[in-house]
């Protein structure tokens, strides 16, 4: 993808100087910003001075490695922007992310995101290690072994979380209605993140678990779908997005698109600087068009599960049963760079179809139910939802 700001290098020039000391030397550059409504010049030589100085003066200057500064460089400009999910990753960091979106890594088996600069829960994947401990969504990670997370990105805080199987983790963890915090010692494992599961229960009320919306989801989804269609008897659907952290946007259009007629919007992408807003519509094949639906969410939903979610009850008037969804409503957008290092930048907002920001504020339930089990072992919030749809006409 070609970079949006339009960005022109007046001199740029690297040089070894040959010396005792053998110092790298760089001369100043400017950059002209032109996708600014007024372009600002921008003096960048005191990089190149504070580059120059530490080469010259630092006391190892066998640990000097170039590649490391300018790595470093980089991730601290992308990170001056103030927003945690616009980061920059080195080519061992971008292979690391890659291989997490394929669907295995080895680690505790959570997604982590950002909420008010504290380092968050936003979901265990079932049956993980990190879900087997006790963590729960919303919980706040105040510290990864001996590393206090207040400083830390993101990507930087699951780099320490993650590791060989078998090996253990320390995270300090303070809930909501704790006085005190709590250390969870967490063992890794090979993590495979589930897709989705199908039940149909006695009362002919099909349950469908989807756990993330990645690539193989819309295939998985439409065998589920299928199997559902050829079964006469079964007219109403729980849709299951509880602890669900989200994925691709065009996965998350494409399943929608079972629900919703073809060409009734999704989600609204808002880009901001008065940009006309763009419309993500659905395709079809609206084959569910005479189902009943419910939707189970809860704070472990985000991103492209709230896109969902408020898409169905904006255009279909579907309840949202559960709990308050966990407000990840920004879009980041992958650009690869040159060398393989790479850039993960919010480049818009999600706005529900009837343009209702999901960002921070998240989707508030239209049924409320708390999580908890009751006194037979049964999940709460799923029979609500399944007693609400029996008692539908």
């Amino acid at each position: 993808m070609a970079a949006a700001a339009t960005v022109g290098f007046f001199s740029y020039q690297i040089g070894i100087q040959a010396g005792k000391e053998e110092v790298m030397t760089l001369q100043p550059a400017y950059i002209m910003d032109t996708s600014l409504d007024k372009p600002e010049k921008v003096d960048i030589a005191v990089f190149w001075e504070a580059w120059n100085k530490v080469s010259q003066n630092f006391l190892d200057k066998n640990e000097i490695d170039a590649q490391k500064m300018i790595y470093g460089a980089t991730a601290g400009m992308i990170q001056s922007l103030g927003d945690p999910y616009t980061t920059f990753f080195t080519p061992s960091q971008t292979e690391s992310f890659n291989e997490e979106l394929s669907g295995e890594y080895q680690g505790v088996g959570m997604v982590v995101g950002n909420r008010e600069g504290q380092l968050t829960v936003v979901s265990p994947f079932k049956s993980s290690p990190a879900d087997s401990a006790g963590l729960k969504p919303k919980d706040n990670i105040l510290k990864i072994d001996d590393t206090f997370t207040k400083d830390l990105s993101i990507e930087e805080a699951v780099k320490i979380i993650k590791g060989p199987a078998g090996t253990s983790v320390r995270l300090l963890i303070l809930r909501g209605d704790w006085n005190e915090p709590k250390e969870f010692v967490v063992k890794r494992d090979n993590i495979k993140i589930p897709t989705l599961e199908k039940e149909i229960t006695a009362d002919n009320i099909a349950v469908i678990k989807i756990y993330q919306f990645n690539r193989i989801l819309p295939a998985e989804f439409g065998q589920a779908a299928d199997e559902i269609l050829n079964t006469p008897e079964v007219k109403k659907i729980v849709i299951d997005l509880r602890n669900n952290p989200g994925g691709f946007l065009e996965v998350a259009q494409e399943v929608t698109g079972w629900f919703l007629p073809k060409g009734q919007v999704v989600v609204w992408q808002d880009m901001g600087q008065d940009k006309e807003k763009k419309a993500y519509k659905s395709a079809g094949p609206y084959a569910f068009a005479d189902y009943q639906i419910a939707v189970l969410i809860n704070n472990g939903s985000a991103s492209a599960s709230e896109i969902m979610a408020g898409a169905l009850r904006d255009q279909l008037g579907v309840k949202l049963i559960g709990e308050k969804s966990f407000g990840k409503g920004s879009v980041q957008e992958q650009i690869n760079l040159s060398d393989r290092s790479s850039l993960k930048v919010t480049i818009a907002k999600w706005l529900t179809p009837n343009g209702t920001s999901i960002d921070k504020d998240g989707l508030e339930p239209d049924i409320e139910a708390k999580e908890e089990q009751s006194s037979n072992g049964e999940d709460v919030q799923l029979e609500k939802a399944i007693e609400f749809l029996k008692n539908l006409p």
